[in-house]
């Protein structure tokens, strides 16, 4: 298992007093990886530090006006791929086969395409083919990482962390079109309301498999839609 991929999972997701209590083991395992620069390493010690002393109910207010009441902050990958359309709901169904055929049964009430349990899951895929779904999505990592840090989030320092495990550079021109979407006001939950409202999303059996066929689902991403947990598994060895 690649322990710093599910460390960042982890972080990303909604904090629990069980997620507070871990946070000196996941500091420990983000701060000894050197696949991450040293000033990354640093960089994600603010995170790490609120996660473990902050109140949780701070915390998880925090976390819910991010990431639920902010469209264009969403952890659901495929919202800033195909928002709405129908492609969203196939998309879907092929990414919950791909984690049933590799075994992979998140217990979570998220979406398949929820970025920590997409980091879960990646966290037990061979590191090159890791490396290569978390490059496909580099520009929709960017763009929450620059929102996030327009808002002084500590929460940046994790995007940024996985763009630099990616390997990969984010294409300038997919960021900046995705820049041009407007900010949500997370205050405003009738306008929230309306946007967030969707359709029942079904999943249904499809025979491609494995973490190529999610590589596949994520190349998608150069096509943007907006216009101009338990605690670290102790052992086990970077795949």
């Amino acid at each position: 298992m690649d322990r710093t991929l599910k460390s960042l999972s982890l972080v990303l997701s909604y904090p629990t007093v069980e997620l507070t209590q871990a946070m000196s083991e996941i500091g420990g395992v983000l701060a000894a990886d050197t696949r991450l620069t040293a000033a990354m390493r640093r960089g994600l010690r603010p995170i790490v530090d609120a996660l473990s002393t902050r109140d949780i109910y701070e915390l998880q207010e925090e976390y819910v006006m991010l990431f639920d009441r902010s469209r264009t902050l969403s952890l659901n990958l495929f919202e800033h791929i195909h928002g709405e359309s129908r492609d969203r709901g196939g998309a879907m169904v092929s990414l919950v086969e791909t984690y049933r055929d590799a075994g992979f049964d998140p217990i979570s009430s998220e979406l398949p395409d929820h970025l920590p349990v997409l980091l879960e899951y990646l966290s037990m895929c061979p590191e090159a083919e890791a490396r290569e779904v978390l490059a496909d999505s580099a520009h929709i990592l960017e763009t929450i990482n620059l929102r996030l840090t327009r808002r002084e989030s500590n929460y940046a320092a994790v995007l940024a962390a996985l763009i630099q495990l990616s390997g990969a550079v984010a294409d300038e021109g997919l960021v900046s079109d995705m820049m041009q979407a407007p900010e949500d006001d997370p205050t405003d939950l009738e306008a929230l309301d309306e946007i967030w409202e969707e359709s029942e999303v079904t999943f249904g059996p499809d025979p491609n498999a494995g973490c190529p066929q999610v590589r596949d689902m994520l190349s998608q991403m150069d096509t943007p839609i907006n216009p101009a947990p338990s605690v670290v598994e102790k052992g086990g060895q970077h795949a």
